[in-house]
């Protein structure tokens, strides 16, 4: 006979994550803040491969954390991740979530020059925020990954954090370990697996570190 949990629904996500704490394991190889993050993925998934699939360049969770408490710019590469990050939050602390990918200038460019919009997305908001606090959320489009690493190592351009998990087979291991070799602080999935959900997440990890839902 199957037994199903009496759960009320304010209580389902606290269940969640003390399913997770207890199946989980040992943690200790993660800061706090990047144990959040871990968690919140594996919450969003139910796939505890990212305990050891994200990667953290040194203090690029805590570094991301100090961007949105300063009004940082999220810039997704999908609506759907423009979606799922939590924009009270992001109101509470003055931060601003854009999405650019249906913007009829940079379809009408990406046609032009023959590259996705992807690509073209990371291109206006290099141009419109410059160095100005970004938070790149990337879930699915590895061209932007490799667009931001051409801006990184071509035009010193230095963005506050860059969140590279975009799912796939075509480009996408190879996109992620360019961004990884760069000096510029990132979170990223190593290996084909992530998306625009787990984009959203890792934002919302951090913004749920200073904002108290």
């Amino acid at each position: 006979m199957i037994k199903l949990e009496n759960i009320l629904p304010a209580d389902i996500e606290r269940r969640s994550m003390e399913i997770i704490e207890s199946e989980i394991g040992d943690m200790s190889a993660f800061s706090e803040h990047e144990g959040l993050i871990v968690k919140r993925c594996v919450h969003t998934t139910a796939d505890f491969d990212y305990k050891k699939n994200l990667r953290f360049s040194e203090n690029a969770a805590e570094l991301g954390i100090d961007a949105l408490k300063s009004g940082a710019v999220i810039v997704t590469d999908t609506q759907m991740a423009f979606s799922g990050i939590s924009k009270p939050a992001c109101k509470t602390l003055g931060c601003e979530v854009r999405c650019f990918m249906s913007d009829p200038d940079v379809a009408e460019k990406a046609k032009h020059l023959g590259v996705t919009r992807a690509a073209v997305s990371v291109d206006k908001a290099v141009q419109l925020f410059g160095d100005r606090r970004l938070i790149f959320a990337v879930g699915n489009a590895p061209t932007a990954l490799i667009r931001l690493y051409e801006h990184i190592t071509e035009h010193g351009f230095r963005p506050a954090l860059i969140i590279g998990v975009p799912v796939g087979f075509v480009n996408v291991v190879e996109a992620k370990e360019l961004i990884m070799s760069t000096d510029v602080p990132y979170i990223a999935a190593a290996g084909r697996k992530g998306g625009s959900n787990v984009a959203a997440a890792i934002v919302n990890a951090m913004l749920y570190t200073l904002y108290q839902r």
